[in-house]
């Protein structure tokens, strides 16, 4: 189980702090499907930084599992079976896709059909890029999609992911939505995900909102999905009708 409590975030601003979390309180049981979303700017890539240790808080606790991880590192983090998959991944000059598998496995004997699983998972042709490098002649979505199999391959208690669906094309989103679906039904993992998409947003069992720093709104996906469709409903209208001419 993750808890959060009362987590704040602040950052030097022009002669003053700046507020990017503001007493965050949050319980995430074993097993759930979480979406994060909410307007741009609101603290979710924050929030989601300062679960896997990439930021320090300024305040309050991160409980995993009955542990109190607030002050450990991004290793700590991840020895205890926390990943994160970045908006913009980092990449690996020499490093083949295989080997980056293997290592996020933690199996250095991971078989060739076992790579290739994990790519096909992720949309990506295996035999296309199971001895790929990972430098810049990949696209920057099929870097990301190569983390996310990572991440799968690691086989985490608790997965987070920051907009998967960013630079991916429709079918290979098809799939990836198929392959959160099957680590939910599996209950393999919990999955905490931010994302403005519908069809990723559809697959949660609850959904937390956040806006400038809080959390806004939170609950079952049954009661907060047609809460999010209607006010964008409303924004939409709002601004067919000239509202922010």
């Amino acid at each position: 189980m993750l808890e959060l409590k009362h987590l704040s975030y602040s950052v030097d601003g022009e002669g003053a702090n700046l507020d990017i979390l503001k007493d965050v309180s949050l319980t995430v049981q074993d097993g759930t499907f979480l979406v994060i979303t909410g307007p741009n700017g609101g603290g979710k890539t924050t929030l989601a930084k300062t679960i896997m240790g990439l930021n320090q808080p300024t305040g309050g606790q991160i409980i995993w599992n009955g542990e109190d991880i607030t002050h450990l590192s991004i290793t700590q983090r991840a020895q205890r079976g926390i990943s994160y998959g970045f908006q913009q991944p980092p990449r690996f000059k020499g490093l083949r896709v295989r080997d980056l598998l293997a290592m996020a496995s933690g199996n250095p004997g991971l078989t060739h059909a076992e790579g290739c699983q994990l790519l096909t998972r992720v949309g990506l042709c295996a035999a296309d890029y199971i001895d790929r490098e990972m430098d810049a002649s990949l696209s920057g979505g099929e870097v990301k999609r190569i983390e996310i199999a990572t991440i799968l391959a690691r086989n985490s208690p608790l997965m987070i992911f920051d907009e998967p669906e960013a630079g991916i094309d429709l079918w290979s989103f098809a799939r990836l939505t198929d392959t959160f679906r099957y680590i939910h039904d599996k209950r393999a993992a919990t999955i905490i995900i931010i994302s403005h998409q519908e069809r990723i947003i559809n697959l949660a069992d609850e959904i937390v909102m956040v806006a400038d720093g809080v959390i806004t709104d939170q609950g079952p996906k049954d009661e907060l999905f047609s809460k999010i469709l209607a006010n964008t409903q409303a924004q939409c209208e709002f601004v067919r009708k000239g509202g922010l001419a």
